[in-house]
């Protein structure tokens, strides 16, 4: 919980009394890799942290194949938000790729939250513009260059995730086939000897 007491600490919106507060409102779910935390078609009803691990979201393609849309690190917060403010069935699932801890708040006692610590939903406001700006960053560097290019790019910027996550979702992730990122890898691996 150490780190989600630090994230709720983000921009000394809220006091250490509220972040007591809130922290043990908090679940604790412990998922194997593999698990979901939410199934597609699923309404978002809850906000999940990232303790420890790494969990995909993805969705599924016009030919039923699943396409990973992006990873969720430590120390980071996920939800649907069009599901979640809507209240719609979630065009995304949530999955484990490693064994993960994760933290998660009900949208029933977030609003009751917002209500009664209004700094809370200042919190809310702040972080959430915070995780988009981020996911924005996150994915910009897919937009340019071939497979090869965007494959060096990403271990760069996720060592951690280029060692821990699947070929299959890292090459999902790039849009390339499995096949091209095991080439790719292959011949990088052969420069570096």
């Amino acid at each position: 919980m150490e780190k989600l007491r630090s994230s709720l600490s983000f921009g000394g919106i809220l006091s250490q009394e509220s972040i007591d507060h809130v922290s043990l409102l908090f679940k604790k779910n412990e998922l194997k890799a593999n698990e979901h935390f939410q199934q597609i078609d699923g309404v978002s009803n809850k906000i999940g942290f990232v303790e420890n691990g790494i969990i995909r979201g993805y969705s599924i393609d016009k030919n039923d194949t699943e396409v990973t849309k992006y990873f969720v690190r430590e120390s980071q917060f996920f939800v649907d938000l069009e599901s979640y403010y809507a209240s719609l069935p979630s065009k995304d699932a949530f999955q484990a790729v490693t064994d993960s801890t994760i933290y998660s708040i009900q949208k029933s006692v977030i609003e009751k939250l917002s209500e009664d610590l209004p700094n809370f939903y200042i919190y809310l406001k702040s972080i959430t513009e915070a995780q988009l700006l981020n996911k924005l960053k996150d994915n910009d560097f897919l937009n340019y260059g071939d497979a090869k290019t965007k494959y060096l790019e990403f271990i760069s910027r996720y060592p951690i995730l280029a060692l821990q996550v699947p070929q299959q979702y890292i090459a999902s992730y790039l849009k390339i086939t499995p096949q091209s990122l095991s080439r790719i890898r292959n011949i990088i691996s052969k420069k570096s000897k």
